[in-house]
């Protein structure tokens, strides 16, 4: 077998992980000496034990090397084991690097420099707008947006980076032959297509699961050189990444939300235990020495010309962010049956849309 062959079967092997594997590379001299070598004697290696030894042994008897190899040439994919060269550098750093990248698009997006943008799958329009903008911001400038393709901010983060024409990459928390969630299969597409890159270290055939996240949690946090957490709950698994981020010795930054808003509750914690306070890409960058490139503001959607005194009046009385219908019905001195049924004509122009609870936001 070659070397990455030796990495793909000592990585589908459960009782086998990254600092196992370490341990009897160093042993041994190389990762190709371990399935030449008698199991008794793996098993006396410090760390490794008779059940690891004789996983080790009987690794072709529980999965196909060949059916793998196949699957990745039909897929169009490619592998990059720990030794590559092209393996990016940030990730060798970190305590358990992943054995073998499973990779769709251009690595190279995941080489260069990186911040990562996680939070929770349940947004608000803050958070959205927050995640979209500073991506945008962050890839303009030339560097890559990491995330995990999940639903929520990870979703937005991706979205901001393709807009601004940049690089982001996607760890999957499955296999690449099984995007997660499947809604997102179409902006996998995309990043993929246009320079960006989707990362796995999971063998073909791996759905996700409650394992699965935080293990592609450390390869989003060890690529990155920071990590911005947007909206986050208090048990949101973002907090887990950037606990990670902390052990690997990266950044973490957070944006402040609504002290009433479920969703900051994780990312003031984070700011109260020292993570720097983000209000803009600068605030990031500026960390690393960089600036942010001087780019023409963007446009925003100008309204119809035909809009009634009503409509315009509530248009311009509604905040950036979502605003509730009572304080719309103050705000405007309109009465309440005006102000409702002036919302109804603009959510059927797709000039607003309803969230829940009452509140209302202008669509882009």
């Amino acid at each position: 077998m070659t070397r990455t062959e030796c990495y793909l079967a000592l990585n589908s092997i459960r009782l086998i992980g990254p600092v196992r594997v370490r341990r009897l590379r160093e042993a041994l001299g190389s990762v190709e000496a371990i399935f030449h070598t008698d199991p008794a004697r793996l098993a006396r290696i410090d760390g490794v034990g008779e059940a690891a030894a004789r996983a080790i042994a009987e690794w072709s008897r529980h999965w196909d090397l060949a059916r793998e190899l196949e699957e990745i040439a039909r897929l169009g994919l490619r592998v990059a084991d720990c030794e590559d060269p092209d393996y990016p550098a940030p990730l060798k750093e970190i305590y358990d690097p992943p054995l073998v990248l499973y990779i769709r698009g251009d690595l190279a997006a995941a080489r260069r420099r990186g911040i990562a943008i996680v939070g929770s799958r349940h947004t608000t329009r803050y958070g959205e707008d927050c995640a979209k903008k500073i991506a945008y911001q962050i890839a303009y400038a030339g560097l890559c947006v990491l995330s995990g393709l999940a639903r929520g901010i990870d979703t937005f983060a991706h979205q901001g980076a393709l807009a601004a024409r940049g690089r982001t990459a996607a760890v999957l928390g499955c296999s690449l032959d099984r995007v997660y969630p499947p809604e997102n299969r179409a902006l996998a597409d995309k990043i993929a297509e246009e320079g960006g890159v989707l990362l796995s270290e999971f063998p073909l055939g791996t759905a996700p699961d409650r394992q699965t996240f935080p293990m592609r949690n450390r390869i989003v946090s060890g690529l990155s050189q920071g990590i911005l957490v947007v909206e986050a709950g208090e048990t949101s698994g973002s907090l887990i990444t950037a606990r990670m981020a902390l052990d690997q010795g990266r950044s973490v930054f957070a944006i402040p939300g609504r002290i009433d808003s479920p969703q900051s509750r994780g990312c003031h914690r984070l700011l109260k235990e020292g993570a720097k306070l983000v209000e803009s890409a600068e605030d990031i960058l500026s960390e690393f020495d960089l600036l942010l490139p001087a780019s023409p503001a963007e446009a925003k959607r100008p309204w119809p010309d035909d809009l009634s005194p009503e409509e315009t009046t509530i248009l311009e009385s509604m905040e950036p962010d979502e605003t509730q219908l009572d304080a719309l019905i103050q705000k405007t001195g309109l009465p309440s049956g005006v102000v409702t049924s002036t919302l109804l004509r603009l959510e059927m122009r797709r000039l607003v849309r309803q969230l829940p609870g009452k509140f209302f936001v202008k669509t882009d």
